[in-house]
């Protein structure tokens, strides 16, 4: 019986490292401790990838040492322009060790040689010893070493697979006749990476050339006479410099380390060591691929859907993949699909096990299009204490939108698809069916971003009541710095592909279709997916939030707000076209004359919205400074930054800006707004969106209402153009007043601060006084200013430099006022060096309401990465209770007059203040109200105030 051959695989470690580090550079993987676990991640994946396809019978992993080589000592320049190895991967390489010394597999490593020289002795002795040796590696230089019984493993990349490269497939590579011939390609054309200097301007065709005629460098240096012109020119000048870089480029084959097959035997891990790195590390998905089913207890588990693994797949130990779906946390990320570079530059695709998907996963998806059927699904939906649910629809604005299809879960692996028709009437007959249930206020409804589905509904006037579950805001407060899409949700928990609409409709254009053109059996599987996937990302996330001291924020603050927000889009704002159109013409005359000033002021005509020409008419022709900055691209910068430091001494420049506002004015909001109004209701209604920033913010889209400009004249204005619903009822703006600082004062319990406030004193004054030294009477104008930018910066952790560069003052002056501030506000500097102790500590910041901000960069040894941290962990548990408080005050606002049953209602919401289309009859009610309301929502030591107003119009009101 012939003897099975015997396969050895050597992994070059820190080739693979770097490649799953760049994998994730992106969004890195950062435990709940702040570690950064991504080249760990990665290379335990390509691991555990070759050992479970490939199935190797010995292995061993090579690293690096920081000890110089013969390289080196030879030519000193060695490797010496490398960028310093990224923090990360120093912190990673300790940790990739422990994981190997837990698996029970040999680290090879000798000071004074590199990986790929004991790979390449390695390789060759064990050749001779009759194995198959594969050499894992994306480097382009092992191809030197390849032989009959040597391949080059190369991990796979750009969405191909791994690829097995023997003599042939390197041959054909560099296009060679021998493999020794490497060695000469790599000296001649030099290594950029590696700062060897091969024969400069001679790159890979020119390098064949000369190999396929001259066969090796020796050779090609003998004839050099030979060849003509500047390239005979430059063999001739750098010949030894070619022959020293074929020497640095040449793999040692006689590393002093032995080989003794018995020691890179494949053995069994140590379950112990495993679990022990793998709690540090959480990686727990992983501890599943590891030790299989005898994984410890506390690995999460799934609900309780039952699978056939159809493909009898066994872990590392020989024991059965579990039946059961895997429950990974966020921190088990899969990385299929990541692009990455390699220390060489290569891009690289790191893959991990197939992803599950519809046509592989065991699933029951129903259509339900019978009176019979859909009377039984309202049935079944009404027992449940929550179902999952998710709406087709033929446009993404939710009040042009009309229902194609509706679809249920509550049971993981099945779900129910109900077609519902274009016409009208026929369609609101079927959603009958289901008012019941999306109505019972004992039922818990699921969906991912639910306030879509809510608005949906409300078109056909079903109203969702009971508790909300979310998926996407979930995910939102566990990791509120990463995307939430349903997809990318899927694929990081559940390793879970969904069908892409894509496939369905088409690419987004003009020609894409909608849900309408797909026909019914197609729509059941991807819609009732949709439900599906929802339901079981709920399970996971339903477990979680509790773990981040996140539940109460979900349920009493986000979840709630999603009924708040869903009224006040599907009310919507009236919109003075005329007075658009009017504020247009204005504007555009504004514009024409502007831009005929700087055209005098320049002495020419030109594109001022042209980057280039506008930077060579200022910079070129009119010399505004003698080294202005330029961008990546060659040409001269001029954006807003650039001009703001110039338009102080150039009139041009303050005129360019004054253009580039007009056009802004103009273009984004004045003319775009009239086309936003909806033409069933004629009314905008923007979107505003709960899981985009990281603080807690709202923001808000189609159109973006937050950034409507309030500081110029012309940019309030526009507010003019929103006006109440009609003769019985006007506008009324409440504002928090300075609640940013009032916040701080509460935090840093300054007594000053806090007693400015509580007093109804001009806190500006007040520090200008204090910092100033000067009697509160005797503060002028000048002082109130520098105190009020001390006081806002100070929460934005403002540096002496940037202090400076706001106020036009030297640095000195400005360190000496924040010197004087924190001297006169010392509970205040105690309080942010608090903050940042205990973020380096726990590695995020909370608001007063719990929300979370992950800082991974806060103990970083990059200074400006840290600084910035260490900026955000004073600023974020401020602006994100700022963020908190008017949330609690918009439900509490909502639930009042829902309660009271008013004919009021809350129109805008814009960062601190609150708009409302107020019935004249309850003006006075509404005022009372809304100021009580917004002052006590979350109650501190601090008193909170707003700023009422009334009026015809935003403007007036505000």
């Amino acid at each position: 019986m012939e003897k099975p051959t015997q396969k050895l695989f050597l992994l070059d470690a820190m080739a693979l490292i770097y490649r799953a580090h760049f994998a994730f550079i992106k969004a890195p993987r950062i435990t709940s401790k702040g570690l950064n676990t991504s080249a760990v991640f990665g290379f335990t994946n390509t691991l555990l990838e070759v050992l479970q396809k490939e199935k190797p019978t010995h292995i061993g992993v090579a690293f690096d040492t920081s000890a110089p080589t013969f390289r080196h000592i030879e030519y000193p320049a060695y490797k010496a322009q490398r960028e310093a190895q990224p923090e990360d991967i120093t912190v990673a390489i300790p940790y990739v060790k422990k994981l190997l010394e837990a698996m029970c597999i040999p680290i090879l490593i000798m000071d004074g040689f590199e990986a790929d020289d004991i790979i390449g002795t390695i390789a060759k002795e064990a050749s001779k010893a009759g194995f198959e040796v594969f050499m894992m590696t994306p480097d382009k230089d092992f191809g030197q070493l390849v032989e009959e019984h040597v391949h080059i493993y190369k991990p796979a990349f750009m969405g191909k697979g791994a690829e097995k490269l023997g003599i042939n497939e390197v041959l054909d590579r560099w296009q060679i006749k021998r493999i020794d011939q490497v060695i000469d390609m790599l000296g001649l054309m030099g290594d950029a990476v590696d700062n060897i200097p091969g024969i400069p301007g001679v790159g890979e065709k020119t390098a064949q050339k000369l190999i396929a005629e001259y066969d090796t460098i020796e050779n090609l240096i003998l004839h050099a006479d030979e060849i003509k012109g500047k390239l005979g020119e430059k063999v001739r000048e750098f010949s030894s410099q070619a022959i020293l870089s074929k020497q640095l480029a040449t793999i040692d084959i006689k590393v002093p380390v032995p080989f003794d097959a018995e020691d890179l035997t494949i053995c069994g891990a140590n379950r112990d060591k495993v679990n022990a790195l793998f709690d540090e590390l959480e990686f727990k998905t992983l501890r599943q691929r590891i030790l299989g089913s005898d994984a410890p207890a506390t690995t999460p588990t799934a609900p309780q859907l039952k699978v056939v693994d159809k493909k009898g797949q066994y872990d590392l130990f020989g024991n059965p993949a579990a039946a059961e779906i895997a429950v990974p946390t966020q921190q088990d990320r899969d990385i299929s699909n990541f692009e990455a570079s390699g220390e060489d530059g290569e891009e690289l695709e790191i893959t991990s096990t197939p992803r599950k998907t519809i046509d592989n996963t065991f699933h029951r998806y129903h259509t339900i299009d019978t009176p019979e059927t859909m009377t039984s699904l309202a049935q079944y939906l009404s027992l449940q204490t929550a179902f999952c649910f998710d709406t087709e629809t033929t446009a993404l604005e939710t009040i042009d939108a009309d229902l194609v299809g509706l679809s249920f879960s509550y049971v993981p692996g099945e779900a129910f698809y109900v077609p519902i028709p274009a016409d009208k009437g026929q369609a609101q007959e079927i959603v009958e069916y289901f008012r019941e249930v999306f109505e019972n206020e004992a039922i818990e409804k699921i969906a991912q971003n639910i306030k879509y589905d809510i608005l949906v509904l409300k078109n056909y006037d079903i109203e969702v009541k009971g508790k909300l579950h979310d998926t996407m805001l979930a995910h939102y407060l566990l990791e509120p710095d990463k995307r939430h899409g349903m997809d990318i949700l899927a694929e990081t928990y559940l390793n879970y592909e969904p069908v892409s609409i894509t496939s369905l409709i088409g690419k987004k254009g003009i020609k894409q279709g909608n849900m309408r053109d797909v026909s019914i059996p197609e729509a059941t599987q991807y819609a009732g997916e949709d439900a599906d996937i929802t339901l079981q990302l709920h399970k996971i996330f339903a477990k979680e939030l509790p773990k981040y001291n996140a539940q109460k924020l979900f349920e009493k603050v986000e979840m709630p707000l999603v009924q708040v927000l869903a009224s006040m889009e599907n009310t919507g704002v009236r919109l003075d076209s005329n007075a658009l159109a009017e504020m247009s013409l204005v504007l555009e005359n504004d514009l024409r004359k502007t831009e005929s000033e700087i055209f005098e002021i320049a002495g020419q005509s030109f594109n001022i919205g042209s980057p280039k020409q506008l930077g060579e008419v200022l910079f070129d022709k009119m010399k505004l400074i003698d080294k202005p900055k330029k961008t990546k691209t060659g040409q001269y910068a001029t954006g807003e930054e650039i001009l703001s430091e110039l338009e102080g001494q150039f009139e041009i420049a303050r005129k360019i800006l004054d253009y580039r506002e007009l056009q802004k004015l103009k273009s984004t909001y004045v003319d775009a707004l009239p086309t936003l109004v909806s033409p069933r209701t004629g009314r905008i209604h923007t979107s505003y969106n709960q899981a985009v920033a990281a603080t807690g913010r709202l923001s808000s889209t189609n159109p973006n209402l937050q950034n409507i400009p309030i500081r110029t004249p012309r940019g309030r204005e526009i507010r003019k153009a929103f006006i109440p619903d009609n003769e019985d009822f006007q506008i009324l703006s409440a504002d928090y007043s300075q609640i940013e600082l009032r916040i701080m004062a509460a935090f840093s319990e300054d007594a000053s601060m806090i007693e400015a406030f509580n007093q109804g004193r001009d806190i500006h004054a007040t520090t200008a006084s204090k910092v100033f030294k000067v009697e509160l009477p005797d503060v002028t104008s000048d002082m109130r200013r520098k105190a009020k930018m001390v006081n806002f910066g100070i929460i934005y952790g403002i540096s002496a430099f940037g202090l400076g560069q706001r106020l036009s003052i030297p640095r000195g002056e400005a360190s000496e006022i924040i010197k004087a501030y924190f001297e006169e506000f010392p509970a205040v500097k105690r309080y942010m060096d608090k903050v940042v102790f205990d973020a380096r500590d726990q590695h995020y910041v909370e608001t007063i309401l719990g929300r979370r901000r992950y800082l991974p960069d806060i103990n970083s040894r990059n200074q400006t990465n840290r600084g910035f941290a260490e900026r955000n962990a004073i600023n974020a548990p401020i602006q994100g209770s700022a963020a908190d408080m008017i949330k609690v005050a918009m439900i509490n606002i909502h639930d009042f007059i829902k309660q009271e049953k008013l004919r009021s209602r809350m129109i805008l919401q814009v960062h601190d203040e609150l708009v409302f289309d107020v019935h004249r009859d309850e003006i006075s009610l509404i005022k009372e109200k809304v100021d009580e309301l917004m002052r006590t929502a979350i109650p501190l030591q601090v008193k909170m105030e707003t700023g009422i107003g009334i009026g015809a119009n935003w403007l007036e009101a505000h």
